[in-house]
């Protein structure tokens, strides 16, 4: 057994392909419109909104008497009037790296506008079982040294059912591997570090960020999405701009001034 602590890797983003963008632009009369966002992510969701009511520049729209000029404006009025369905738009690719199939099982329970690939236990063996000690526990040193030692007897029982049914001897089928390992992975804690790849849409994820930050969530997915929104703050401020944070317990709390947009 070794000691982890999970990990946030941002991998992806929605980019803006620039030819078809031009073209579509010069189409409607409009080739020289730009924006200040600061990210392609946030310009797609301005450029959504805008399309909507064709308010690229005064003159497209007879009825639209009036623009909003700049990016981070342009955005506050869409999450303050809660025209959420413009952020779908955009999509953010996450790997979180080092969690418990505890964090999993809870992140799971959120659908609607993500994507989701686990780390499959079926295929992968456990040898070297990482775990992150929760809090609760952590300062006390003799439930450390029963919680380790009872990870660790998993460990060999892991290893032993390998060499048991020769998973590594020449010519097992890979097969009788994927068999084995999946019942193999029956026996082992729930606490186990994994890896997960989490897509979601800005709407999707500014809830995320709200539930899963808040005091009443478990330490693992508070510490998760703490980091989350350390990351997504910074890197697209117009989008979580009406985000404040504060320690709570010693984790961060995300709350927006505007809830489910």
């Amino acid at each position: 057994m070794h000691p982890v602590e999970p990990k946030v890797f941002l991998i992806g983003e929605s980019r803006i392909l620039t030819e078809d963008f031009v073209e579509y632009l010069e189409g409607v009369g409009v080739a020289d419109w730009d924006t200040d966002a600061p990210s392609d992510s946030e310009k797609i969701i301005e450029f959504m909104g805008r399309l909507c009511y064709r308010s690229f520049v005064l003159g497209l729209n007879p009825n639209v008497t009036k623009i909003r000029e700049g990016n981070d404006e342009y955005i506050a009025n869409l999450t303050s009037v809660k025209h959420g369905s413009v952020l779908e738009h955009v999509t953010f690719n996450f790997v979180f790296a080092d969690v418990s199939r505890v964090f999993t099982h809870e992140l799971v329970r959120h659908r609607a506008g993500v994507a989701i690939s686990q780390e499959s236990l079926r295929f992968v063996r456990l040898t070297d079982i990482g775990l992150m000690m929760p809090s609760v526990f952590a300062n006390d040193p003799e439930v450390v040294e029963r919680c380790s030692k009872y990870v660790e007897e998993g460990e060999e029982l892991q290893r032993w059912l390998a060499e048991h049914f020769g998973l590594d001897n020449p010519g097992t089928k890979f097969s009788f591997k994927k068999k084995v390992t999946s019942a193999m992975r029956r026996f082992a804690p729930i606490g186990l570090a994994t890896s997960i790849g989490w897509s979601a849409n800005a709407r999707a994820l500014r809830w995320v960020l709200e539930a899963r930050t808040d005091p009443g969530a478990e330490e693992e997915i508070r510490l998760v999405f703490g980091k989350v929104g350390e990351i997504v703050c910074t890197k697209y401020p117009n989008i979580f701009r009406d985000f404040k944070s504060e320690i709570v317990d010693g984790f961060p709390c995300y709350k927006p001034d505007n809830s489910k947009v």
